[in-house]
């Protein structure tokens, strides 16, 4: 079984006395079904689970009237080898997006109280297909991504007391000893060839063998196509699949990573594929990174929607997109300069997507300065620059010159840890993790 972080988050909601339903949120094949299952099976009597997709006959629970009481009268009918008992039993609800009678009942569960209602589902037919709203004020969400780096070396045996060590380096800004970097870089070009996705890693885990985690892969990609046709409306199915399949052109084989129409289809413009995109991002398949045109706290206030950029929200699911030979020059370290630098500002992209932050970044045609994100940490504003090699950063040493009132910048690299007079922060790429 994969440890996920989510776990604890899932363990503190349940400890709360006046709770709502909760809601967890992501994209499809991410672990939330599992990570849910898991957590039910050990802090609780008995769980009763229901998929409206895989059962969709259990809908018929949710029918009639949705009192507390009258649903659990349904639900003991329909298992009755489970006890049903207040702060003993899960109710777990999963795609429920298939099922807008028990979206509404959400409200009914937090305005009762008594039993434990956890949720979950894709976000691809939410906003697309029949399902209500869900009740405002009546449920809390969590969101879930696919593994994170972290996550992949709980997989793959690295000790939490080792990742403790590097996090205190990470803060006191200290060196790590040159094999320890080598090790960790080492596993981290493996990471973003894998990438997150939990069935990606336990077969990586398992075997080892990159031609095994390519097809699985490929199969999750293949799923994301079926998705995209089954839930997306008709105006926007096959401009949202060439638009989502176009990544790997827009990241790793042009200079200019800002996503272009152009590269999708010839004579492709905002008009046409702009819903596709709008809709890729709604369903938490793909991520934006908008361009601001003032680098300053709250770069929201200051964003150009029509120019941005767009990730995979898995790292692997761009991989993936390419043939084996790709993973192989990314875990030897031999991608080439055209790709590189694409490459590793997407793997930055996935690391600070999944640690929550909203993605933002600086390109001024005039000035030739460039920032490739600029998150908002502890109150700050924080330039991030990455660099897949150990080339010197002189766009954002000279921001720091002249900005004295950011505090600190960072520049990920394929180095070690260090800091320079201008308050340039130095990382090795895989303490992305940390931010």
């Amino acid at each position: 079984m994969l440890e996920r972080k989510i776990t604890r988050e899932l363990l503190s909601w349940k400890n709360r006395i006046n709770k709502k339903t909760l809601i967890v949120t992501g994209p499809r094949q991410c672990g939330k079904t599992t990570a849910i299952r898991a957590f039910g099976n050990e802090n609780y009597t008995s769980v009763i689970e229901i998929n409206f997709k895989e059962n969709p006959g259990a809908a018929d629970i949710f029918a009639g009237n949705l009192d507390t009481d009258t649903l659990i009268t349904g639900l003991r009918f329909r298992f009755p080898e489970k006890t049903v008992e207040p702060g003993e039993t899960l109710i777990f609800l999963d795609e429920i997006q298939e099922c807008p009678e028990a979206v509404t009942s959400l409200k009914f569960w937090t305005e009762d109280n008594r039993y434990d209602v956890v949720c979950s589902g894709s976000l691809l037919g939410i906003d697309y297909k029949r399902a209500s709203s869900y009740p405002v004020g009546y449920v809390e969400y969590l969101p879930m991504h696919a593994m994170d780096f972290e996550e992949y070396l709980y997989a793959v045996g690295i000790q939490k007391d080792m990742i403790r060590y590097l996090h205190d380096q990470f803060e006191k800004k200290q060196p790590v000893p040159d094999s320890v970097n080598r090790e960790m870089m080492r596993q981290y070009r493996i990471f973003n060839a894998v990438g997150g996705m939990p069935e990606v890693v336990q077969k990586y885990v398992d075997t080892r063998d990159f031609r095994e985690v390519h097809k699985i892969q490929n199969d999750l990609l293949t799923g994301y196509r079926f998705d995209i046709a089954h839930y997306a409306v008709s105006s926007v199915k096959t401009r949202a699949e060439q638009c989502y399949f176009s990544l790997s052109k827009q990241l790793l084989d042009k200079e200019n990573h800002k996503f272009q129409y152009s590269t999708v289809e010839t004579g492709g413009n905002t008009r046409k594929y702009e819903s596709s995109v709008d809709w890729l991002t709604g369903a938490d398949i793909a991520v934006k990174s908008i361009r601001v045109n003032k680098i300053a706290l709250y770069p929201e206030d200051y964003e150009d929607s029509t120019s941005f950029r767009l990730y995979t929200t898995d790292i692997g699911m761009l991989v993936g997109m390419r043939d084996i030979s790709f993973k192989q020059a990314v875990v030897e370290n031999t991608l080439t300069m055209n790709s590189k630098g694409g490459f590793w500002e997407a793997a930055i992209a996935d690391a600070l997507y999944k640690n929550g932050y909203s993605l933002h970044f600086y390109k001024n045609e005039t000035t030739k300065r460039e920032v490739e994100f600029l998150i908002v940490r502890d109150g700050a504003l924080v330039p991030v620059e990455v660099k897949g090699g150990k080339s010197s950063a002189v766009s954002l040493g000279n921001l720091m010159k002249t900005m004295p009132e950011i505090p600190y910048a960072f520049k990920l690299t394929d180095g070690n840890i260090g800091i320079s007079d201008n308050r340039v922060i130095t990382l090795p790429l895989y303490m992305s993790m940390f931010l």
